[in-house]
């Protein structure tokens, strides 16, 4: 447990991931302030402990590390006032941990202006969904100065149940879009091994019993293949966001000059999925794109 004497932690973004990574930091004996766009979340952990901020300067104001666990590269500019008069003064002399999936570029590019106001940077990005979140089963990967790294290696604790540090900014960048390639492509060859079943007349329960009982088994698949099996497609990781994880890892690989197939043909078969309604719902409905494609479905 984190002493209750340490420096309050601040800590912005409190959505699917953020919610349960927040309560996390508050179990451990965090002093925790957090600020979020919308009241809701933030109101619910005060309830458990957390003090909210007025606003992103008062967040700022009162704690030495401030997390980050926002959407997108633009939610994380205008939290920090990137381009504006506000930025210096929030970062000069805190740690700014950002726990966020962006490219490596843009977090290579935070990094130097966060140094260059006084300021030192984290990027610790997660792998793990929504249910990892709340079990504290969360695996980080950690680069940056090697002094913040240590600071921030307790925080990321509370929240993480492994932390592996990958090196300079943007390492662990780089290493969570190698994961996510696994992960996304991985699922998505599940989706499809389950249409297949579909189509050919096996057994959708007894696929998954054969899967679960084999060497290829994993958490992420047993948890995938119920959802196909059950028809639950509430959200651990929503298309909406997998779609934009496959779309940074193409970008990446493009940059530097990686072959990326598998990733392109994950890519489009989750942009048709969040074309159709899916955005919000698990990542395995990307098994509705394939039966989508399939030529029985056509008129």
């Amino acid at each position: 447990m984190l002493s209750a004497t340490s420096s309050p932690v601040g800590f912005a973004g409190l959505g699917i991931m953020g919610r349960p990574m927040a309560a996390n930091l508050l179990s451990a004996g965090v002093d925790l302030v957090v600020w979020n766009r919308s009241p809701g979340p933030a109101a619910e952990l005060a309830e458990a402990g957390a003090t909210i901020a007025r606003d992103v300067d008062d967040l700022f104001a009162r704690c030495r590390t401030v997390i980050l666990m926002l959407a997108t590269e633009d939610a994380i500019d205008a939290v920090l006032d990137r381009a504006g008069p506000a930025f210096a003064a929030r970062v000069a002399g805190r740690i700014v941990l950002q726990m966020g999936t962006v490219t490596p570029g843009y977090s290579r590019g935070l990094a130097t202006a966060i140094a260059a106001a006084g300021g030192a940077y984290v990027e610790a990005p997660v792998s793990g969904s929504r249910g990892p979140a709340t079990e504290g089963t969360l695996v980080a990967m950690l680069a940056g100065p090697d002094k913040a790294v240590a600071e921030v290696a307790p925080i990321v604790d509370a929240m993480c149940a492994q932390r592996f540090v990958c090196g300079a900014v943007p390492a662990a960048l780089t290493m969570k879009l190698a994961v996510n390639t696994f992960l996304i492509t991985m699922v998505t060859g599940l989706a499809e091994a389950f249409h297949f079943a579909e189509v050919t007349g096996a057994n959708p329960r007894v696929l998954r019993e054969v899967l679960d009982a084999g060497p290829m088994a994993s958490a992420v698949s047993r948890g995938k293949a119920a959802k196909l099996v059950d028809g639950d497609l509430s959200p651990q990781a929503a298309i909406g966001d997998v779609l934009k994880n496959a779309a940074l890892i193409e970008d990446a690989a493009r940059e530097a000059g990686s072959a990326h197939p598998l990733i392109t043909v994950c890519r489009e078969l989750f942009a048709e999925t969040a074309a159709s309604g899916r955005a919000g719902e698990d990542m395995a409905a990307v098994v509705t794109a394939l039966a989508a494609r399939a030529p029985s479905s056509r008129p």
